[in-house]
């Protein structure tokens, strides 16, 4: 593990960025409420949630870091049958938080998959990526509009 003693504590942001494609009348059922397993939207946010905060515990030599916070936000794509993920993670530390928001979006995605498997085996999670971050010694980083595939609103 890489040794953070000595850095500064930062104010450190991390956003980033999934998709969970499906079929139409999957996606439809999700936004009707419809889901035998319950609200899939809810349920996915507090997932990533919990995964977010336990991080350093599923990834070899990442930091286990104290939050201070997270949130996660789905659009609902009609027209490419998706749903589209985000996570915002924040903390103050020596180290970022990237593999945090990224955690947080794939077992969102990964719960949307469980719930919804039933009627949808098909569903294709994809595209997980870090859109932005800023805070620390290396600076901040800023995916360029063409290579994420669409902005939540």
């Amino acid at each position: 593990m890489v040794d953070v003693t000595d850095k500064s504590n930062t104010v450190r942001t991390a956003v980033a960025q999934g998709r969970v494609q499906m079929k139409s009348s999957t996606l439809a059922l999700i936004e009707e409420g419809r889901m035998a397993k319950g609200n899939v939207l809810t349920t996915a946010k507090i997932a990533g949630i919990m995964a977010a905060k336990k991080t350093g515990h599923f990834i070899p030599l990442c930091h286990p870091l104290e939050l201070t916070g997270i949130d996660i936000e789905f659009v609902m794509d009609g027209d490419n049958s998706q749903v589209i993920i985000e996570s915002v993670v924040r903390t103050i530390g020596p180290t970022g938080v990237e593999m945090e928001a990224l955690t947080a979006v794939s077992v969102a995605a990964l719960t949307i998959y469980d719930m919804c498997k039933a009627v949808d085996k098909e569903m294709i999670i994809g595209n997980i990526l870090l859109l932005k971050k800023s805070g620390g010694k290396s600076g901040d980083f800023t995916r360029k509009a063409s290579e994420s595939f669409g902005e939540l609103a």
